[in-house]
């Protein structure tokens, strides 16, 4: 089996993975590098989901990579959009010749002696046209490793085992894994669910199913935007285009932050100004129950609906929202625990995510395994402890490629520090004792973090070790405080390295 060696290899080839691998491209072009993709072809996320109406729950101005912005006027687009952005994002910068598709990690084991990263895993080959996929076995060695994973199992979704759900007769389907030629014509569809992908689902498919109802336990804040930015329309006929999507940017990442600010200070006059746009939205006399949740605005994400598509939808009768726990799921439907049945074709179960770190690899230092769970993460970039690996993980409570862009830049700056240094390996230490009992998603109290307490790293009691989730303290502190920080620790490499892209080993087995 021959290695296959880089400086740097990156895994994933979505939307963090891309832009980590364009600010290489940008900041550090002498790095050999180097992604290394599970799937077929670029998008991630945004490859793989693809339900009616998927789209962005950021606006596309905030989640836009920082070097190459939005330049559409659509406030959140679609899945597709999204996907071509990323592939033509790829092509632009020349790191689409830089992938490795269908190649599927099962452990990264860091070896001290060698000092470099060695990976083990399987590549699937297309099949040929009557043929099978051919699958071999692969592995590859760098001296620096980036996780762009992402944080969610891309194989399956969560799903809670209800009682009589293999009773139904009619389709079940997650939205994870959408039948493409899915019929929902004139068919009454139940969606199982309150998030983002449920508030996505109902008005997309109210257009052509006889009736769709959100059966949800408990209520989730739901905010109407602006379907198209008509100021950012509006300037561009005075000013650069670049300028006016530039501005749009700007805006919108101060007015988030403003937003969530407000939410956190004064949380009951934030919940108040949101209840009042819902009851605007759905009409005098209609109950605003269904959108009121018992929690707090955003400890939890909040639903962002383009034009309030979904009370548009529940106002022409075309959809409804039943708030109950489910009793049990019958041939026909499913019975709710307050003795009431609701008829269905169609059950969607939009149940949420099942969280995954490193894309399911087993990460390893010399050999014994990494527990993700008792270690702390430096900056949110390093993992405490672990030499010569990063990974690139966005905001909970904002548009996720803001951090990521953030984290790449940093990443950068530290391998160029290396370089210039003659260092050859850096890793995070913890010399005060600063873990925390909150994990790297605490801020937010949905079931899929909690669920995954377990997985995930921890906060520490204070900064670095401590998130800000705060974009322009981060932005500040990532990209212009000194990288030799005295928690940082540094060490030149005494292995000679093969700078290039492929070295021979023995056969094995």
């Amino acid at each position: 089996m021959r290695t296959q060696h880089f400086d740097t290899l990156i895994i994933g080839a979505g939307l963090s993975g891309i832009g980590t691998a364009c600010h290489l491209m940008r900041d550090c072009p002498d790095t050999d590098f180097a992604i290394l993709e599970r799937r077929q072809q670029i998008g991630g996320t945004w490859d793989l989901f693809r339900y009616p109406g998927v789209r962005s729950d950021s606006d596309m101005f905030s989640f836009g990579f920082s070097f190459r912005p939005w330049n559409g006027l659509k406030t959140m687009a679609d899945g597709e959009s999204i996907r071509r952005y990323i592939e033509d994002t790829a092509a632009e910068y020349r790191v689409s010749d830089k992938i490795h598709f269908g190649v599927n990690l099962s452990e990264a084991n860091w070896d001290s002696a060698q000092q470099r990263w060695q990976l083990l895993g399987e590549r699937s080959r297309a099949a040929e046209e009557g043929g099978n996929a051919v699958i071999e076995p692969v592995r590859f060695t760098c001296k620096v490793l980036i996780s762009c994973t992402g944080y969610y199992d891309y194989q399956a979704g969560y799903q809670p085992e209800f009682p009589g759900m293999h009773d139904f007769q009619g389709q079940w389907i997650h939205p994870q894994h959408w039948p493409q030629d899915l019929d929902y014509g004139n068919k009454r569809v139940v969606v199982i669910g309150s998030g983002a992908t449920a508030v996505t689902l109902v008005p997309a498919m109210a257009e052509q199913a006889a009736h769709v109802t959100m059966l949800q336990r408990s209520p989730t804040y739901v905010l109407s935007v602006p379907a198209e930015d008509k100021l950012t329309h509006w300037l561009k006929r005075w000013i650069p285009e670049q300028w006016a999507y530039g501005m749009a940017r700007r805006r919108n990442i101060t007015l988030h932050r403003w937003m969530f600010k407000a939410a956190k200070r004064w949380p009951q006059l934030v919940r108040k100004l949101m209840l009042r746009g819902v009851r605007k939205a759905l009409g005098e006399g209609e109950s605003t129950a269904h959108f009121t949740p018992r929690y707090a605005p955003w400890d939890q994400r909040l639903c962002a609906i383009p034009d309030g598509d979904l009370f548009a939808a529940i106002n022409a009768g075309k959809a409804s929202v039943v708030t109950e726990e489910i009793d049990c799921i019958t041939e026909n439907g499913i019975r709710l625990q307050n003795g009431d049945h609701l008829p269905a074709d169609i059950i969607v179960s939009a149940t949420g995510l099942k969280l995954q770190l490193l894309g399911g690899l087993a990460l390893k230092l010399d050999g014994e395994t990494v527990d993700t769970r008792n270690r702390l993460t430096y900056k949110g970039v390093l993992m405490e402890g672990v030499p010569n690996m990063a990974w690139v993980f966005g905001y909970t409570n904002a548009a996720w490629t803001l951090k990521a862009d953030l984290a790449a830049g940093y990443i950068c700056r530290l391998l160029n520090h290396l370089r210039d240094t003659g260092q050859g390996q850096f890793i995070a230490v913890d010399n005060e004792g600063c873990m925390g009992d909150t994990s790297v998603m605490s801020a937010l109290q949905s079931g899929y973090v909690e669920r995954a307490d377990h997985l995930l790293p921890r906060q520490g009691t204070r900064y670095p070790w401590k998130l800000l989730n705060d974009y322009p303290q981060d932005r500040k502190i990532m990209l212009e405080a000194p990288i030799d920080d005295g928690i940082l620790e540094f060490s030149a490499t005494p292995v000679a390295e093969n700078h290039r892209a492929q070295e021979e080993a023995a056969p094995t087995g």
